[in-house]
């Protein structure tokens, strides 16, 4: 085989193995209870939380995805993912979303809804429609994982992407089910060590081989066809390649995607928050992690520059590519987009398959000697396939031995995105539906063996789902702009409105939910814009109409739920019945926290710039970058972090010396 050996092997086999061994040691810690199953017993300290987080956010697909859009774009690829890849949602979720949800004490975002809108009719309602919506979102962001798996994982084992995946996942369900949340976080410590080692081998590479070039920012040009690669602003009109033209203009899209980001800026309920011990450490925990971020995008422009050196060496003449392509449909008339990986694979893996007039014609166009490695960067449209480069890369600039443990690198970011959202949405069907409505007085094991099948059960459907998928940057538009939009109104109203009630957000999140599936299913050609804008606004209205339609909910749930949550927003009768200096206090907190909000935004972005503009030497935008970072993290300084509690500043009870109202410890654990 091309791509590796016996060393490969055995360093890939060595970490299944340590992972599986690790899941069957934390084992013990997470069957003693639903909180250490699910959040480790609100016991883990912050920088543990800070380090799984990052290593939940950098997965195999979306490192895949952004590096295909800085192989295109260059540094301005980040805009695009201002949509999610960006997570610019974590600079709202370190200034307030965070601690917001970590004070209701509850276990999962689902069991929140009861904390918000009681355990009434509106409140059950809205905590089995959150679950629902939850095991959709888990179902789109698996089958995106999937998808993007097998199409890494063909390029190097001669295998189709189903049992590529199949073999990956399995093992990742194993220490997932056995293991918890504790196998979240500690798994994720042991890979984010593997992937720093990673970033620093990937960039080192890039830098030397970008140095060793005779004019890279040229070879940049007449790869990518793009005559602004080496810069870092977006401009009103890219150059895009065939399949992306919807991104040509680029600096709208930032702009929309920004306003999106601002829009959902009320997230949080994350199993570290909720896991987390005071206020204080979820803005620690979520400013490391964001930091931990930086160290993806030096390794993705790393892949992108070292991917545009590669294809100038393989296809000095890129018709070839289109020659290719042709030769492959007229081969298969019938062939279409959603099936060209796995077609790709087969003639790669099985030439005798095929017809000799197709193999001979590859070779002939191609080359003999290497025509199989080469095929699998052609994209559908005749041109590179840009989801491929980071692969590509790995199959013909590292040597072996490094290969395998480059290979790990990625396997570990899928893995640790795959266990901790499997391990967050078996929550809402264990806690939140089984518990709740079928079993209330089920056992811990039980409710564990539960949480088991649900783990098999979401990925099973996942499966299936991740296989009419054009391709990873098609699901992981609909994941966020359709699916996203169409949830994200009720999500938003349910912390900033006091009338906002439990209908209200049952029947605004279920309309939502609806209208996304059925978009996907009906539309799924619909422009991204146009998905956000049409299925929030459909949440909105839903959202709105629901809650007049249903009865306000008991205003002592709510002023309960505002004491001690303490959100911004139109919250006028419950803030007016607040103690003066409470009030104060709280106003004070908020205008701290939304004038640093956007000296937040800028420091993060200027963050991931930096690096990437260091690793292919635009030096001058790398200076500009550092003013603007210094300028936001000043702010950050001034308005948050020195304020930042020493104490739970609003927690009930005497864990901070203070009471809310009436309301005792008990009352509100």
């Amino acid at each position: 085989m091309w791509s590796l050996n016996t060393i490969d092997y055995s360093v890939i086999g060595g970490y299944l193995l340590a992972l599986v061994v690790l899941g069957l040691v934390l084992e013990r810690f997470a069957s003693k209870s639903l909180d250490d199953y699910f959040i480790g017993g609100r016991q883990l300290p912050w920088w543990a939380l800070g380090i799984s987080g990052m290593a939940f956010f950098l997965d195999m697909t979306g490192t895949m995805i952004i590096t295909s859009f800085l192989f295109m774009l260059g540094p301005r690829g980040l805009f695009i993912e201002f949509r999610g890849g960006a997570v610019l949602a974590l600079a709202f979720m370190m200034l307030w979303g965070g601690k917001w949800h970590r004070r209701s004490k509850c276990l999962t975002g689902a069991e929140w809804m009861i904390f918000r809108f009681g355990d009434g009719w509106g409140g059950r309602f809205a905590q089995f429609v959150m679950a629902l919506g939850g095991i959709v979102s888990s179902i789109g962001m698996l089958a995106y994982l999937i998808k993007g798996s097998g199409l890494f994982l063909t390029m190097f084992f001669p295998y189709s992407p189903l049992a590529c995946t199949l073999v990956m996942i399995g093992i990742t369900c194993v220490y997932t089910m056995i293991s918890g949340f504790y196998g979240v976080v500690f798994t994720d410590l042991f890979q984010s060590g593997i992937i720093a080692l990673g970033v620093v081998i990937i960039s080192v590479m890039a830098v030397m081989k970008i140095g060793a070039a005779p004019d890279f920012a040229a070879i940049a040009q007449q790869v990518t066809g793009n005559s602004q690669w080496m810069s870092s602003t977006p401009q009103w009109h890219t150059e895009m390649p065939a399949g992306y033209e919807q991104y040509e203009a680029l600096f709208m899209f930032a702009f929309f995607y920004l306003m999106k980001t601002v829009c959902g800026m009320t997230g949080g309920a994350d199993p570290r928050y909720f896991g987390a011990r005071s206020d204080r450490e979820c803005g620690l925990l979520t400013g490391f992690w964001t930091c931990l971020m930086t160290l993806r995008w030096p390794m993705m422009m790393g892949f992108a520059a070292m991917g545009i050196l590669l294809v100038h060496d393989l296809f000095p003449d890129r018709s070839v590519m289109a020659q290719a392509a042709d030769l492959v449909k007229k081969d298969n008339p019938a062939l279409v987009k959603e099936q060209w990986a796995d077609a790709l694979s087969d003639i790669t893996n099985h030439p005798e398959r095929h017809s000799p007039e197709l193999v001979a014609g590859l070779e002939g166009i191609l080359g003999a000697d290497a025509w199989k490695q080469k095929l699998l960067l052609v994209g559908f449209e005749g041109g590179v396939d840009p989801e491929r480069i980071l692969p590509a890369v790995l199959l013909f600039n590292i040597p072996a031995g490094l290969r395998g443990l480059l290979l790990i690198v990625l396997l570990a970011a899928a893995m640790s995105t795959f266990n901790a959202t499997v391990n967050a949405n078996t929550g809402f069907v264990t806690r939140d539906i089984y518990q709740k409505y079928i079993r209330p007085k089920a056992s811990t094991r039980e409710l564990i063996y539960v949480s088991w099948a649900t783990v098999l059960g979401l990925t099973a459907v996942s499966f299936v789902f991740a296989y009419s998928i054009k391709s990873i940057n098609d699901i992981w538009d609909w994941i966020i702009m359709g699916l996203g939009g169409g949830l994200m109104i009720p999500a938003l109203l349910r912390l900033l409105w006091w009338r906002f009630n439990g209908g209200g957000f049952a029947i605004g999140t279920f309309v939502g939910l609806t209208a996304a599936i059925a978009q996907r299913s009906y539309y799924p050609e619909m422009d991204s814009r146009l998905q956000f804008l049409f299925l929030g606004g459909v949440g909105l209205a839903a959202s709105i109409i629901g809650t007049y339609l249903t009865k306000p909910e008991d205003p002592e749930v709510v002023g309960r739920f505002y004491r001690i949550t303490r959100p911004f927003g139109v919250w006028g009768p419950f803030r007016k019945a607040l103690p003066p200096d409470q009030r104060a206090a709280m106003e004070l907190e908020h205008r701290r926290d939304i004038l640093c909000a956007p000296f937040a935004l800028l420091w993060q972005v200027c963050m991931f710039l930096m690096p990437m503009q260091a690793v292919i030497g635009a030096w001058s935008g790398f200076a500009v970058s550092f003013v603007l970072f210094c300028v936001g993290l000043t702010g950050m300084y001034f308005l948050w972090f020195r304020h930042l509690p020493k104490e739970n500043y609003f927690e009930p009870g005497e864990e901070a010396g203070v009471k809310l109202g009436h309301e005792t410890r008990e009352e509100t654990a």
